[in-house]
Formats: structure tokens, C-alpha cells, sequence
């Protein structure tokens, strides 16, 4: 995700009238955002870091293990990203036997829920979002996470 300041701003819609806006932008930076969703509740656990590294994925997973029952088992799925697949990873797995990582099979993220979501938080957020910093992309995108969180849609396959 990358933080963008457009110096022209998203002009607002109008009846017959496309949306427009500057071409012009500086950018700021960028930022991953890790998400589990609880497909159950609805409920999202989010998490941004400077980069998308196989330790960094770790410490989310992590973090889903903290917000968990203890001894409840965990399924995650994840596309087939290399940080996703180190011995960093595959340690941390043997140290959470209760923890299960399915891998989609490629082209097929839409079958991801989360990916889903991320769609939304794309329309919701990112796509007309301006922003002035890293911090303040990350600020919008978890204060989006925490108000989604007040009234979560569980799944109904």
C-alpha cells in the first residue's frame, strides 16, 4: 500500500460527472497490512509493518495465536508467497502444532475470504484516500479496522 499526498485532491462527484482528479502526487512511502479474518464473527486482526518479511509474517502469526482460546485450532490460509514459506516459519509452525497453514493455489486468492475484505478496505480507504505520511496511512487504515470491528459480517458460505 503506498502513501500518497496528491496535490490535487479527489474532486467530488457530481450528477453526469465522472470522478476526477490530479495526476500529480508525492510519494511517501509504503506499508504492508497483514489481516486475519475471523470468517466465524467477521472480525478482523490487523497489523502494518515496514515490510513484508518472513519474520514480520511471523509476528502476525503470532499475534493470531495470542487473540486465540489456547489449544483452539487455528486455520490459516495464505497465497504462495515466498515469505510465507521459510524455515522461519515452518519453526514457528512446530512450536504451534494447533496452528494449520493451507496454501491457495495460484491464480485463486478470490477464494481467500480476507482477500475480500481487502477489496473493501481498497474502495473504503485506499483508493480515494489522500496521505500525508507512512504513520498516517497506517493510523487511517487501523482506525477502519477497529471501526469495522464494531459491527463485523460473518460469512455465510
Amino acid at each position: 500500500i503506498q502513501a500518497l499526498d496528491r496535490k490535487d485532491p479527489v474532486l467530488p462527484l457530481t450528477p453526469g460527472r465522472a470522478e476526477r482528479h490530479g495526476f500529480e502526487y508525492f510519494r511517501h512511502g509504503t506499508l504492508s497490512l497483514y489481516a486475519a479474518f475471523n470468517t466465524k464473527t467477521g472480525e478482523v486482526l490487523g497489523k502494518t509493518a515496514t515490510r513484508h518479511t518472513s519474520s514480520e509474517f511471523v509476528a502476525f502469526l503470532a499475534d493470531i495465536v495470542a487473540h486465540q482460546p489456547r489449544g483452539k485450532e487455528i486455520h490459516v490460509i495464505v497465497d504462495n508467497l515466498s515469505a510465507h514459506k521459510t524455515q522461519l516459519v515452518d519453526a514457528f509452525l512446530s512450536e504451534h502444532p494447533n496452528l494449520r497453514m493451507h496454501f491457495t493455489p495460484t491464480y485463486s486468492s478470490w477464494l481467500n475470504q480476507v482477500e475480500l475484505w481487502f477489496a473493501k478496505i481498497e474502495r473504503d480507504v485506499i483508493a480515494r484516500g489522500v496521505f500525508t505520511s507512512v504513520p498516517d496511512l497506517k493510523r487511517k487504515l487501523m482506525r477502519y479496522i477497529r471501526k469495522y470491528n464494531e459491527q463485523p459480517k460473518s460469512v455465510k458460505w
